[in-house]
Order: C-alpha cells, then sequence, then structure tokens
C-alpha cells in the first residue's frame, strides 16, 4: 500500500510537502486510562495556547493560515466558504467552543494540529482499498460525507484525498470523509499533515518528530515517519509491517 502525490499536483501547487506518520497496533479503546487523561490535558493546553496566539488578530490573516488559503484559491476554492481544516478547527476555538472528546488518537491530532497550527488527518489504514493518492477527482467518484450514510458525486478535477474505491477528503484539506475516520477501534493509522516546503517545512517536520513520540509515549508503538514533496513523491505505507515479518 503506498501513499503518492500525483505529479500534476505540483503544476498547481509546485511547494506542497505532506508529512506521514504511520502507526500500527494502537490501541485506541483505553479512554479512561491515565494516557488518555494526558492526552485529554495536552488538548486542553493547546486549545489555550492558541485563544492566547490568536487573541486580538484576525484568523483569516494570520501567517500560519494565510498559505493555505492561498493555496485554495489557487486550486479555484473560495476559502471563506471553504475554510481549510486547521482554519476551521482554530476559529472554532478562539470563538470560544472547546472541541470535542472523541477518541484519545484524535485529541492527541487535534493538539498537536493547534500547537503547532497545521492541517493534520487521520486515516484509518485498514479501510483503504489499493494506493492512497492526494490526487484530481475523475468523473463519476463517489465522496461520504462524516456522520453521512449516502454518498455524493465529486466533480471532476477536484483536489482530493483518494484510494482504489473513493474520495477520502473533498477539496483537499477541508473535509474529510466517514468511512476513513478513527474510532476506538482502529488500530492501524495513516497521519497526513500538509504544508508548504516554502512557508512551513520546520513546522511539518516538527509536527511529525511531535506526533511520532507521542505515540510512542501514550500508546506503545513504533511510529514511522516520511517526508514528500516534489522530489519524493510518494512511501510505502506498510513497510514496518513487512520489516518485522522479514
Amino acid at each position: 500500500m503506498r501513499f503518492l502525490i500525483d505529479p500534476e499536483v505540483f503544476e498547481v501547487l509546485p511547494t506542497m510537502c505532506i508529512g506521514v506518520v504511520v502507526a500500527h497496533g494502537i490501541d485506541n479503546t483505553q479512554l479512561q486510562s491515565d494516557n488518555a487523561q494526558k492526552i485529554s490535558a495536552l488538548l486542553s493546553k493547546a486549545m489555550r495556547r492558541t485563544r492566547a496566539k490568536f487573541a486580538g488578530t484576525n484568523v483569516k490573516e494570520h501567517p500560519d493560515i494565510v498559505p493555505y488559503r492561498e493555496a485554495f484559491r489557487a486550486l479555484g476554492y473560495n476559502p471563506n466558504k471553504f475554510p481549510c481544516s486547521v482554519e476551521a478547527l482554530t476559529s472554532r476555538v478562539v470563538k470560544g467552543s472547546d472541541l470535542p472528546d472523541i477518541n484519545s488518537v484524535v485529541n492527541l491530532v487535534n493538539a498537536v494540529s493547534l500547537e503547532l497550527a497545521l492541517p493534520m488527518g487521520a486515516h484509518d489504514l485498514d479501510s483503504i482499498s489499493g494506493d492512497l493518492a492526494v490526487r484530481f477527482s475523475r468523473q463519476g467518484e463517489l465522496f461520504t460525507p462524516l456522520g453521512e450514510a449516502e454518498p455524493e458525486e465529486v466533480p471532476a478535477g477536484e483536489l482530493v484525498y483518494a484510494d482504489g474505491r473513493e474520495i477520502r477528503t473533498r477539496r483537499w484539506i477541508w473535509r474529510q470523509n466517514d468511512r476513513g475516520k478513527v474510532t476506538e477501534e482502529s488500530r492501524n493509522i495513516f497521519f497526513p499533515i500538509d504544508g508548504f516546503t516554502d512557508r512551513n517545512r520546520d513546522a511539518v517536520e516538527r509536527a511529525m518528530a511531535e506526533l511520532a513520540g507521542r505515540l510512542e509515549e501514550f500508546f506503545g508503538v513504533a511510529a514511522h515517519q516520511y517526508f514528500l514533496d516534489r522530489d519524493r513523491n510518494s512511501c510505502d505505507l506498510m513497510a514496518s509491517v513487512e520489516q518485522k515479518k522479514a
């Protein structure tokens, strides 16, 4: 199972990069454990720090958010109508709403995403069919919105995460589908961190290291890291599993 960025994407977003963290064998069921409480505390801290960092500022105009709004415009998406995930997350927190306690893995991802102001995803690897790619959608492909049962057809030419069966995200990092969501039963998880080599590469690399370290600390698993850009646009999501078998 590979993850790749289609070369066509770099024609529109030449400096796009994605930090990848992959972890297998996670136990995400211990919601009342000490580690779950520590993760919740990290999320609470990240929300407090986000409110302090963005106090008195317009989230849309903050230097950490602007590169994504510019990228959405380059892709033909109105960022006011379709804010990227980290802008939506940050805006919600800055307005005073706490993020819900979903499960320990999602709480951890949200904490790191807020702390470093980066769009971060979490996808259940066991729900992926074939390779996973960031590419432009094709006519007739389907997407099932989070919390919905019925799929919708995605117009051709939209930047998406997609596997061999369906669209996993719409408008790149705007909205994730329902099938790939991480639940308490998810054990093998793929975490993408989207950024730009000329704007926030250092932050992406810090997020990779932070997330990998926290996964080992709280879940006792070895997390593998990959950095993708136009020079290296793919990685093997199952490499660590194959190494163990060997």
